[in-house]
């Protein structure tokens, strides 16, 4: 997967610059493809971050060339609704509200909004309504923590 690459490749400049990687999106759209990496700090991501990372991670990805063609890339904070990329990010909001989006359907259904219970290594339990679901990692698309639980 072409943003596992990515990570590995810019990773190590961004946390020697004091930055955490949060994640990143590759949206493949031909000559509107767009790269955005999601990054942070415990106190806050402003504008002058985004440039100063932005300027680092074009150089690594002008050398590299992992992306085929012409894209445009974006430095951003997770802000809110903020993305969760990981497993390990999902123990953090243990009583928050999410919202999911699965690649297979779960009971007809691929998108589910819930309150996070717990998390390991593979799953993910939600607390949706008065049941709680579990769900595994491998099969969510995309999930957002939320101001409001949707329902």
């Amino acid at each position: 997967m072409i943003q596992q690459e990515i990570e590995q490749l810019i990773r190590p400049s961004i946390e020697s610059m004091g930055y955490e990687l949060w994640g990143c999106e590759y949206l493949a759209q031909g000559k509107h493809s767009l790269l955005r990496i999601y990054i942070d700090k415990e106190s806050g991501i402003g504008i002058s971050d985004c440039e100063q990372v932005s300027r680092q991670v074009s150089a690594i990805l002008d050398v590299e060339d992992p992306i085929p063609g012409n894209f445009s890339l974006e430095i951003s904070s997770p802000g809110v609704p903020r993305p969760l990329f990981y497993g390990s990010q999902y123990p953090t909001f243990v009583g928050q509200d999410v919202q999911i989006k699965l690649f297979k359907p779960v009971g007809g259904k691929r998108k589910f909004s819930g309150t996070i219970v717990s998390a390991d290594d593979s799953t993910l339990i939600l607390a949706i309504g008065n049941e709680q679901r579990e769900f595994l990692f491998s099969n969510i698309v995309k999930a957002n923590l939320t101001v409001e639980r949707g329902e």
